[in-house]
């Protein structure tokens, strides 16, 4: 068992949330039982993923996306009610974290897609409202073919990525920004990269990719978001003795 205090306090010296300019706020977001065994990890906090969640056990749910984002209706209805309604009937907590879960060197999302795919040398990228969110980085030994990446990036997010094959062979550079970051392409362009990769594309992106010269790629929303609360929930475990599950809930987005 461990305590939910000092768990969240951890993972917020860990993340430095109070860093970033977010859309949501990041930290506990529902307050459940004070002691935690089990900490169930996933991307989106939704309904699915609760009732899976408690059904493992878990006292404690940490996701990358909240409940609570700018700009949403406040009024407890409807889907907010019922995701709601089940933590606290169950007495289950809920934290997440956002950009903070992204940005992080050691087990960010985009760090961890950066040293999957093998890059070498990687560095701060793509500022967001004054702070860094991803990942540049190179590929070792003059680089690697497109097709060779494509492959690299299919089997790290297990899932065949929508890509724009526009850039140089061999690819050498790349920058990395999970989710829905296709504006991020314009800070690739600005730096030469070769590639850059991240979750959801945009309309806009097939020809900016075409006229710029760059390979853009789309592995997926869901798909690029696994990989930090997984490392959070592995953190955790060493840290606390807690026990952790992931719970996919694949989204083709």
């Amino acid at each position: 068992m461990a305590d939910l205090v000092e768990i969240v306090a951890a993972l917020d010296l860990l993340l430095e949330p109070d860093g970033f300019a977010d859309h949501c706020p990041n930290g506990l977001q529902v307050q459940g039982r004070s002691e935690v065994r089990t900490i169930a990890t996933g991307v989106s906090a939704n309904l699915e993923l609760f009732e899976r969640a408690i059904q493992a056990g878990a006292g404690l749910v940490l996701t990358h996306h909240g409940l609570f984002w700018d700009g949403d209706d406040p009024r407890v209805v409807g889907r907010l009610h019922d995701r709601l309604q089940i933590l606290m009937a169950n007495d289950v907590s809920l934290a997440a974290y956002h950009l903070p879960l992204d940005g992080h060197p050691r087990v960010g999302n985009n760090a961890l897609i950066a040293d999957g795919l093998g890059c070498v040398d990687p560095e701060p990228f793509a500022a967001h409202r004054g702070r860094s969110i991803g990942v540049r980085g190179r590929f070792a030994s003059g680089g690697i073919p497109p097709d060779e990446l494509e492959r690299r990036i299919a089997g790290l997010t297990g899932r065949r990525p929508l890509a724009f094959w526009a850039g140089p062979d061999p690819v050498r550079t790349i920058g990395i920004v999970s989710g829905a970051a296709s504006g991020h392409l314009d800070d690739a362009i600005a730096l030469g990269l070769d590639a850059f990769m991240t979750g959801e594309p945009a309309e806009r992106v097939m020809a900016q990719a075409e006229e710029s010269g760059i390979h853009f790629i789309a592995a997926g929303h869901y798909a690029t978001e696994t990989f930090g609360v997984r490392a959070l929930g592995a953190h955790l475990v060493e840290r606390f003795g807690v026990d952790h599950v992931f719970v996919d809930v694949p989204n083709p987005i």
